[in-house]
């Protein structure tokens, strides 16, 4: 059995149990979680416990994270985020790249 951390670069679409789910097939074993779930729109380093390396799951994700996003003002979803439809939006003009400026 394989006992240990891995780093897995989540892409925008998985959710954190997809990465899980297609680990248990790749390694064959059951015993695995992940530190800390992504959201499906997130994508980024997300790491992997496998083997006995699962009982320290809970101390990493007691750890300091750092995140970065981009932003989009001015827009409310009926989801709170990007995938949502939009319910209000106050954007006016171009700025000077093109892109709407919104207030």
């Amino acid at each position: 059995m394989m006992n240990g951390i891995i780093n897995i670069y989540k892409e925008k679409g998985f959710t954190s149990f997809d990465v899980v789910a297609k680990l248990r097939g790749i390694l064959k074993t059951r015993k695995i979680g992940h530190t800390g779930t992504l959201d499906p729109d997130a994508e980024g380093v997300l790491p992997v416990c496998i083997g006995k390396a699962t009982k320290i799951c809970e101390l990493l994700t007691d750890k300091t994270k750092e995140y970065e996003a981009v932003m989009l003002l001015g827009r409310t979803t009926d989801t709170q985020d990007v995938t949502g439809e939009t319910l209000t939006q106050q954007c006016k003009g171009s700025g000077k790249s093109g892109s709407l400026v919104c207030r």
